[in-house]
């Protein structure tokens, strides 16, 4: 250690708060910044369903993970003076899990299911009477003396998330009245989001560091809000709580965050293409076992960005490194790379 730093008082802890990251989620529809083609769209929705005293429609939200589909979910259920009930697709495993959760509901509740698309078929198959026409199928006994009931729900509306929207089946997509992609957010819009964040937290943050954690934030609110915590922390052990552009740069750098907001694991994955599949075609499942990550681990929270920065190219033979992904680990194309370290 340095001379010039002094001793940390305490370690960082690395733990996810559930409750700081839920301080930190806009509480007013005015407070959510950015996706403003989708909040258009919504607020017509939600104004026309309160006019009429109805239940808003059936919303499908999807894009890349921390982009706030969660948070618009929460803000659509405030603006409509109502409850939400919160669940996951892989929480539901069984039919009756999912009549327990609807038969529950009060009158324009809304149920809100996160990564949808691991909804099973048979759960899928129940789903779709409940969403067109309030009512619920289910299947007593087997065989030739099965028989259904079939149960009313009150009036709601399902919100239902995915960050991979291509599993969905086309029944279940075509049941929704609105369906939005949320996209990456512009540079300005992360560095807002930054800014308020900071002042929920009660920390002052530069310009320069608001810039900088923008740019490492994979143009992603979740992960913007991560790095601000991060350089929170180093910024109190070591530099008497204010986020200066170089205590953010010290934080980016022990995180192993480069400037273009590429983590280990990116780089590990371009790298791997490049230097184990002599830059692709390569398939999913070859890269995951090639990168010790898991296959949806990939899909849903490094390719995605990959691709937003043109470091990589899906193909139906498989994914393929760009000459932008040579320039940014300092391989020349066309040449054998080093080996992986």
């Amino acid at each position: 250690m340095s001379n010039n730093e002094p001793t940390p008082k305490k370690a960082v802890r690395e733990e996810r708060d559930p409750a700081l990251d839920l301080a930190l989620r806009p509480q007013r529809w005015e407070e959510y910044i950015g996706q403003q083609r989708v909040k258009r769209n919504l607020r017509i929705l939600i104004d026309a369903a309160r006019a009429r005293s109805e239940p808003i429609e059936h919303i499908l939200l999807s894009g890349p993970a921390g982009l706030g589909k969660t948070t618009m979910a929460h803000l659509v259920a405030r603006e409509m003076n109502t409850n939400i009930r919160i669940t996951s697709g892989p929480t539901i495993e069984r039919v009756g899990d999912l009549a327990a959760l609807l038969t529950n509901l009060q009158p324009g509740d809304i149920l809100f299911i996160d990564e949808v698309h691991r909804l099973n078929r048979a759960i899928e198959e129940v789903l779709y009477p409940a969403m067109e026409s309030r009512v619920l199928d289910i299947m007593i006994g087997k065989g030739p003396s099965a028989r259904t009931i079939q149960l009313e729900l009150p009036p709601f509306t399902l919100i239902a998330a995915t960050t991979r929207i291509g599993l969905l089946s086309s029944p279940l997509r075509s049941r929704f009245g609105g369906s939005f992609r949320l996209e990456f957010y512009a540079p300005e819009d992360i560095e807002k989001i930054i800014q308020r964040s900071a002042r929920v937290l009660g920390i002052a943050v530069d310009e320069a560091a608001s810039q900088m954690i923008a740019r490492s934030s994979r143009a992603t609110p979740r992960v913007a809000n991560r790095l601000l915590k991060r350089s929170r922390d180093y910024a109190q052990v070591h530099a008497a709580g204010e986020i200066t552009g170089g205590v953010a740069e010290k934080t980016l750098a022990l995180m192993e965050i480069d400037a273009l907001g590429l983590e280990p694991m990116d780089r590990r994955i371009i790298a791997v293409i490049i230097e184990k599949f002599n830059g692709g075609p390569a398939g999913l499942q070859a890269i995951a076992a090639a990168s010790s990550e898991e296959e949806d681990t990939i899909a849903e929270v490094y390719e995605p960005f990959l691709m937003q920065l043109g470091f990589l190219e899906r193909t139906p033979r498989g994914r393929m490194a760009t000459e932008l992904a040579y320039q940014h680990l300092g391989i020349a194309s066309g040449k054998q790379p080093p080996l992986l370290s």
